[in-house]
């Protein structure tokens, strides 16, 4: 089990842990019904925050934000000499979660995406992890809500019975759904993006020696050119170019925590 501190990259918290670690902690967070917030953040991730200080102070009240992307693990070893021996893959940490719910006999709650995508999403959960409960699903509203939605979203979650929430509303929307329902439901909150459609089956994973080699952001363009173009070929040179000005001290990254001026967003 590591755990090895959270560090700045781009002033983006991330945490040097392995899964061992994540899935430890969030267990609890779940057995206890304890307010316990989850991001796994590849490049996309950390530039959501880079470009954006209000953004980058929730994400840095999130309790836990792990290295989703191989190029995130390997600027922890280049700037911070924290090494893991893998990085915190969402869809992975998605699954091993679900299976420690299924041995504990909690519930989830699954919120985001489209109702035949959480149907599928589901069914294939329970069917690789028969003792998971899953205590309510909602799909998205593709929209910000009001804040009477927000708090009846709450209340039906609340009201479930769940131990843990899933959410899938896509980066950087679902980080900020975490962060706001945080105090609304005293449960682990887990941002886990493209696992919904992933282990739903709908959309179709990188390889794994894409994903060891750092690749799988070509994966996604050649499957989403024409969503994901400016994500990556815009975003890929200036993370590492500013990654290379945090390392020789040009310019300093610090790590902003939430200072309560933060606009809610109520994405749903």
């Amino acid at each position: 089990m590591i755990n090895l501190g959270a560090h700045s990259i781009l002033g983006v918290k991330i945490h040097a842990v392995d899964y061992d670690y994540a899935v430890k902690v969030i267990r609890e967070a779940a057995r206890n019904k304890q307010a316990f917030t989850v991001s796994a953040l590849a490049v996309h991730g950390v530039m959501t925050g880079m470009t954006n200080a209000e953004h980058a102070r929730r994400l840095n009240g999130l309790n836990l934000v792990v290295p989703d992307g191989q190029p995130v693990r390997w600027a922890l070893g280049l700037l911070h000499g924290k090494s893991l021996p893998d990085r915190v893959y969402g869809p992975e940490l998605t699954l091993r979660v679900a299976q420690a719910l299924a041995e504990d006999d909690l519930s989830v709650y699954l919120y985001g995406s489209q109702p035949a995508v959480l149907e599928r999403f589901a069914q294939n959960l329970q069917a690789k992890f028969p003792g998971l409960r899953v205590a309510g699903m909602e799909a998205s509203k593709f929209r910000q809500t009001t804040p009477e939605e927000q708090q009846a979203i709450a209340e039906r979650i609340r009201e479930s019975g769940a131990n843990a929430v899933f959410v899938g509303l896509g980066c950087p929307r679902q980080e900020v759904w975490a962060f706001e329902y945080a105090p609304l439901l005293n449960l682990p909150i887990l941002a886990v993006g493209a696992a919904f459609d992933f282990h739903a089956g709908t959309l179709p994973q990188a390889p794994k020696r894409m994903q060891n080699a750092g690749l799988e952001w070509l994966f996604r363009l050649i499957q989403e050119p024409r969503r994901l173009w400016k994500r990556y070929v815009l975003l890929n040179p200036l993370f590492l170019w500013n990654l290379f000005l945090q390392g020789i001290r040009v310019r300093p990254f610090p790590v902003n925590l939430p200072n309560g001026q933060e606009q809610p967003q109520r994405y749903g």
